[in-house]
């Protein structure tokens, strides 16, 4: 399932990032943080995860994530990794693939499974051409080139690339999520149940049957949930 979300970040948060990022270069190499297959189909820039700017970027955009409800309710997250930046430019592009299974996670010593992939647009569409996020799954490609501020969520077990930018720069930030739920048709079935039951208790209130959906909701939570 691809989840798009509106407004992760606002306008003006969009606008802060960009200027800091402007008024400290940080960028380099995309290869840098690339294994031996991905460096021949990887062709972009990302701020250095070693710079100060990259850990206030980071911490921001990790903390709007937390906050955001419907992150919360799709991906229900476990651990969510540093956020990371990128900007393609100058036809700059990343080949099909598929994302790392296994993220070392610094700041907890651990590894964290990858279950869900997200991408957050700080480039508005009209400032770029290409750049297209190309999602592949049982229904197909989906094409995704979203306004400046949004995200959009989906398994990290999905194929995708990013189409070369031939004019202008598209940069954004990206994470992974390990999911208390690490199966993709669970957390799909949860999210829509949690959905509806929100959807229901603005109709009804808390009826008997909204109240019989919730404790569904939660038993199956309970059921499928790895803490």
């Amino acid at each position: 399932m691809i989840l798009h979300i509106p407004n992760l970040l606002s306008k003006q948060q969009v606008q802060s990032i960009r200027e800091a990022m402007q008024q400290d270069n940080q960028w380099i190499s995309g290869k840098s943080t690339a294994g031996g297959q991905a460096q021949q189909i990887k062709n972009n820039l990302q701020i250095d995860a070693g710079s100060e700017l990259y850990q206030q970027l980071s911490q921001f955009v990790c903390q709007q994530i937390r906050h955001a409800p419907l992150m919360q309710s799709f991906a229900l997250p476990k651990e969510i990794l540093a956020p990371m930046f990128n900007c393609y430019q100058d036809s700059g592009h990343y080949g099909n693939h598929v994302d790392n299974a296994i993220h070392y996670m610094a700041e907890k010593n651990k590894a964290v499974r990858t279950d869900v992939s997200m991408t957050i647009f700080l480039s508005e569409p009209d400032e770029y051409a290409g750049g297209e996020l190309i999602i592949e799954d049982t229904y197909g490609a989906h094409e995704v080139k979203l306004d400046a501020g949004d995200a959009v969520v989906y398994p990290a077990t999905s194929l995708h690339r990013v189409e070369p930018v031939t004019q202008g720069a598209r940069i954004a930030a990206f994470t992974w999520v390990q999911s208390m739920v690490k199966d993709d048709w669970q957390r799909s079935m949860l999210f829509n149940l949690d959905m509806t039951i929100i959807n229901l208790r603005q109709k009804l209130g808390d009826c008997e049957e909204t109240v019989n959906l919730t404790s569904h909701y939660h038993n199956l939570l309970r059921q499928w949930a790895e803490l």
